[in-house]
């Protein structure tokens, strides 16, 4: 196990809470763990450690949301989102957690504007269909999942796109989310972000990853449908500030 002291093992088991809790319930409340992680260790190592809790949060996440998954955008997704994620590890040692930060939260404004636009001025029911958003979305998600995990709001950007019901929303993103963190992994342990002590810290945490599941359900299935979508790009648009500032 990870040698922490009493003030880093207080953050580690609220972000393992807040992991589990972000995974099952409303997209974009785990806008904090990413940074909240960070604070009780090294920037990098702690990309590995979370990454780790996020996979074991996305089993339970898909086990509850099986049912509610649009197959259809994971296969349009998902190939891309692997090129993106080998991007993401070629530039690791390229691009700053700060540029990174700054460069995610101007596209994710930026793409939230053009969906605004959209809706406000052309009052088209056409999705967008073509491949490059797809291309786009996705290696944008897995380049930045890889060097941050940092993906979220990309997704929700994506899925809000295309208008999926609250429940396959959530569904799809799990899936998606599972698959691509199991991904990630063999690159995080090269890397050596992943260790044995880190994964027997992992372990100790599941409790608190499960709390924050169950949590998250009760909320989510508490919250209308037309309020879930107002939440999730409200909290779309702090994440995205929230990378440009901090």
């Amino acid at each position: 196990m990870l040698d922490f002291t009493t003030t880093q093992w207080v953050i580690v088991l609220l972000g393992a809470t807040m992991i589990g809790f972000s995974k099952t319930g409303v997209p974009g409340s785990g806008i904090i763990i990413a940074p909240l992680m960070a604070s009780a260790m090294a920037a990098k190592d702690s990309t590995g450690f979370t990454l780790v809790m996020l996979a074991m949060a996305d089993v339970l996440a898909i086990l509850y949301w099986r049912r509610h998954v649009n197959w259809s955008h994971l296969a349009r997704l998902l190939p891309w989102t692997f090129a993106g994620v080998v991007i993401g590890y070629l530039l690791m040692d390229h691009i700053s957690d700060e540029q990174l930060k700054i460069i995610m939260g101007a596209l994710i404004l930026g793409f939230l504007g053009v969906s605004w636009w959209r809706e406000r001025y052309i009052k088209t029911e056409k999705l967008p269909r073509h491949w490059a958003f797809a291309a786009t979305m996705g290696m944008l998600a897995g380049s930045t999942s890889m060097m941050a995990n940092a993906a979220g709001p990309v997704m929700v950007i994506y899925l809000m796109t295309m208008r999926l019901p609250k429940n396959e929303f959530i569904g799809t993103r799990a899936w998606f989310f599972w698959i691509l963190n199991l991904s990630k992994l063999p690159f995080s342990s090269r890397l050596g972000f992943i260790t044995t002590a880190s994964l027997f810290t992992n372990a100790a945490l599941i409790p608190c990853i499960l709390i924050g599941g169950f949590l998250g359900i009760a909320l989510v299935n508490r919250i209308p449908e037309k309020a879930f979508t107002v939440v999730v790009k409200a909290l779309t648009v702090v994440a995205a500030i929230y990378l440009c500032v901090s």
